[in-house]
């Protein structure tokens, strides 16, 4: 079972959670993070660059001084404050009507190196080795990463419990989203739920933040080897995180853009998907969006098209050859386009679903991109299975919508 504890998180006061509260560090690029962030804004901390001008290169050392400096200054002020005694929170978004209930609470590194923290995306050593400067200079988990774990009746009953009362915070985001948060403060229900995860809940499952778990993780390492007291439970064993009940996330499509069609003409490449899929025309004006499993939506010289695989495509009981977007990266991307590596080939790129089909169809028309294809949503059922099963997902296989908002809780390592 999975070891967990409550934490005094380092937050914002109340009157300034809005000011001081950002986007992840991922989610914005330097000039849109420059552009959005107000004097208090964490963003100061996770993206420092956006205070030198010229602005500079994100990975200078001078960039990661000044997020220790900035971090030391916003708890100067008060602006960020520790709270008096190890808590569990509870953190509520809302999207479109939908609200997931996550507990923010400190996962153990051990539980990740022995695999109760499973993970279905591989790392670039490059990002992890940024991220865990971050959290090697700061000593702390200045962003959460995102878990799921599996339903557990009494976990939810807690959480709705606590979730019953007047929220610490109550806001909405730039997005339309909401976010509200709750500390349980009572230790006995602090207890309850540190035995509950220890006695009944086997697993974690990195929803988002391969790279922060893994960074999370090696620094770990990295300061036990230092520490010839080292006992398993100092505070630098454990990382912060947001955990959700599977039954509440919804993973949204995370779509592809191509650059060119390998030396094709619109009417080659219609042709040599017929091998594969049955390709429709679609009539209707608006985005065509896949509406089931194996069923594709291409975006090609001002039309849409449906595109359903044909039987004998992919194998059912296989669960990496099943999912939509092998079947999309073997049948056309590699076969038809000539993309053998989605991880470093430039020729295409990724949008999130977030973004809306009316993104594909944007990037086609203005000409930077040739061709777009919409797949069908990756569920939470085929993501752990995956992930019990030992797997790795294809690159860029899972979006999920709304991202965690940083700034609302902080742990240290000490």
């Amino acid at each position: 079972m999975v070891r967990v504890k409550p934490f005094a998180a380092i937050r914002p006061p109340k009157n300034l959670v809005t000011e001081v509260a950002a986007p992840p560090y991922d989610v914005l690029n330097s000039q849109e993070a420059k552009a959005m962030a107000g004097e208090k804004s964490l963003l100061h901390i996770t993206k420092p660059e956006i205070d030198f001008e010229p602005m500079l290169e994100e990975h200078d050392q001078r960039v990661y001084d000044r997020a220790v400096v900035n971090f030391k200054e916003w708890q100067e002020k008060g602006w960020l404050v520790r709270d008096d005694k190890p808590c569990y929170y509870v953190y509520a978004q809302t999207m479109d009507g939908r609200t997931q209930y996550g507990l923010v609470l400190c996962a153990h590194t051990d539980d990740y190196s022995e695999g109760r923290i499973k993970k279905h995306e591989l790392t670039r050593k490059d990002k992890e080795d940024d991220r865990m400067i971050h959290v090697r200079i700061q000593n702390a988990n200045i962003e959460p990463v995102f878990f799921a774990y599996k339903d557990n009746a009494e976990l939810n009953a807690i959480v709705a419990a606590a979730a019953a009362a007047a929220p610490e915070y109550d806001f909405v985001d730039e997005n339309g989203f909401g976010h509200r948060f709750w500390p349980i403060r009572d230790q006995q229900v602090i207890d309850r739920i540190t035995a509950i995860f220890t006695d009944e809940v086997d697993a974690f499952y990195v929803a988002d933040g391969h790279h922060r778990t893994a960074a999370a993780a090696r620094v770990g390492a990295e300061k036990r080897e230092q520490n010839p007291s080292h006992t398993g439970n100092e505070e630098y064993n454990y990382f912060m995180t947001v955990c959700f009940p599977e039954s509440q996330l919804k993973i949204i499509d995370y779509n592809r853009v191509v650059k060119d069609l390998n030396g094709l003409d619109e009417a080659g490449l219609l042709k040599a998907l017929e091998e594969d899929f049955t390709v429709r025309e679609e009539s209707c004006a608006q985005p065509y969006s896949p509406a089931r499993l194996h069923e594709f939506s291409m975006y090609l010289g001002g039309k849409w098209y449906s595109l359903a695989a044909k039987d004998g495509r992919y194998d059912d009981n296989d669960p990496i050859g099943v999912l939509d977007v092998t079947i999309l990266s073997r049948l056309v991307l590699d076969k038809i386009l000539g993309i053998k590596d989605l991880r470093t080939d430039k020729r295409i790129d990724f949008v999130g679903g977030i973004r809306g089909l009316g993104e594909l169809s944007r990037r086609v028309d203005s000409g930077e991109m040739k061709v777009a294809f919409a797949l069908y949503p990756v569920s939470m059922a085929q993501l752990i299975a995956i992930a019990d099963s030992g797997n790795i997902m294809p690159p860029k296989t899972t979006w999920f919508e709304p991202k965690l908002r940083s700034g609302l809780a902080i742990h240290t390592l000490d």
